[in-house]
């Protein structure tokens, strides 16, 4: 099956430029593409994820990935998908973030022998000088056609800066600048970059009088249109530092029943024909496809080790209630001796995002401490709880935390 069909198949594939030239170039030639990351954190996130795997699918299949960095565009920061604008960020924050961004990418990519290329866009867009760049790239484009599309029209009745008007710009001077450099013909994003994709193909086209194309894949979203990778602490991070491998894999061990299957399917590199086998599940029997999910995810990201691990430490939680690879929390012995809530607990250790939340939990019955339901939302917590220094909390029916005195 060649890869233009794999990811077809996978429900990767959201929109094209040119469908039949695109097929047939991925089918036939070892094409030069590219996908942009904008390092406005200091790890990437599952949404990056989704596009790594893309990027792994295309270099399995022969062609050549550039990784671009964009040190220079998040100097300016995108306002696809943004109801406001992005806090701005110091060129010494960004450059940390790209450093990081790196290091994680080459879990994913195989950047020897030339097989995949990495740069960084701030090396020519730092460098360029505005009135130059206004009659080189600026005559190219039409404002009314900008405000029209649908990263900046989202924008208008909230306000939209300057400064962020110039991104699309800058982002189609990289394809321009990939094409020339390494004869990059194809520009591959999620979805909510459909216009700034377009972009680029037309000053590409307009100013060196080349076709160059476009492909877009579906944004990783629930059965009804959520935004998926974020959590009640926040986003799901693919630095272990940040999302702990134990929280990560259990993250897709409770996606919903409905989600699991596409998940499998864009998410990992499972066979199609091990996955038709999955769709049949039903019931308490989909809990295997959750637990494949989970582990081939947990795989790619942290490595085959990490994976068994926490796979194994998941397991023993359910069947036991406990187990040495469990998530922890410590807190010191001083306020464990004082007497502290419970709340502030679950608090610390990101288990609620509120007080107010997790009252509502244990009002409903959904907080058990040491296997024992909790009834009082008030519940002070003292060295009575501890055993051996530990103490489990459990929310809901699958969400497991050690307390540990320090």
């Amino acid at each position: 099956m060649s890869v233009f069909k794999e990811l077809q198949e996978r429900g990767l594939i959201a929109q094209m430029t040119h469908p039949e030239e695109i097929q047939k170039l991925l089918e036939n030639e070892k094409v030069t593409f590219y996908i942009g990351f904008d390092p406005t954190a200091d790890s990437l996130h599952v949404g990056h994820f989704l596009q790594m795997v893309v990027m792994a699918h295309m270099q399995r299949a022969g062609h050549l990935p550039i990784a671009l960095m964009g040190g220079g565009t998040a100097m300016v920061g995108d306002p696809s998908g943004r109801s406001d604008m992005r806090s701005m960020m110091s060129e010494e924050a960004i450059a940390y973030n790209v450093s990081r961004f790196k290091k994680q990418f080459e879990r994913f990519l195989d950047f020897s022998d030339g097989k995949a290329i990495m740069v960084n866009n701030a090396d020519w867009l730092m460098n360029l000088k505005y009135i130059p760049f206004l009659r080189d790239v600026g005559v190219h484009f039409s404002v009314n056609r900008m405000l029209a599309a649908e990263c900046f029209k989202s924008r208008l009745e909230k306000g939209l800066s300057f400064i962020e008007f110039n991104y699309m710009l800058m982002q189609s001077y990289d394809f321009l600048k990939l094409n020339e450099d390494y004869g990059c013909i194809l520009q591959l994003g999620g979805d909510d970059q459909w216009s700034n994709i377009i972009g680029g193909i037309e000053l590409v086209r307009r100013s060196k009088g080349r076709e160059v194309y476009g492909m877009t894949f579906t944004l990783l979203t629930t059965s009804d249109g959520r935004k998926m990778g974020k959590t009640q602490s926040g986003a799901v991070w693919l630095d272990p530092e940040k999302t702990p491998p134990y929280d990560f894999y259990q993250y897709w061990r409770n996606v919903d029943d409905a989600d699991v299957i596409r998940c499998i399917k864009m998410l990992t590199f499972v066979p199609l024909t091990e996955i038709a086998k999955l769709e049949t599940l039903e019931g308490s029997e989909l809990n295997r496809a959750k637990e494949l999910l989970a582990y081939e995810v947990t795989k790619l990201v942290h490595g085959k080790e990490t994976a068994d691990k926490v796979s194994a430490a998941a397991a023993a939680v359910f069947s036991q209630g406990t187990s040495d690879n469990m998530p922890s929390t410590a807190i010191s012995a001083d306020s464990v001796n004082a007497g502290i809530s419970l709340l502030d607990i679950m608090l610390t250790a990101g288990l609620i995002p509120s007080k107010g939340e997790g009252r509502r939990l244990i009002v409903q019955g959904g907080v058990t401490v040491n296997d024992k339901r909790v009834d009082d939302p008030n519940l002070i917590i003292d060295s009575s709880y501890f055993e051996n220094g530990e103490m489990i909390i459990r929310k809901g029916k699958k969400v497991y935390h050690k307390i540990m005195i320090k």
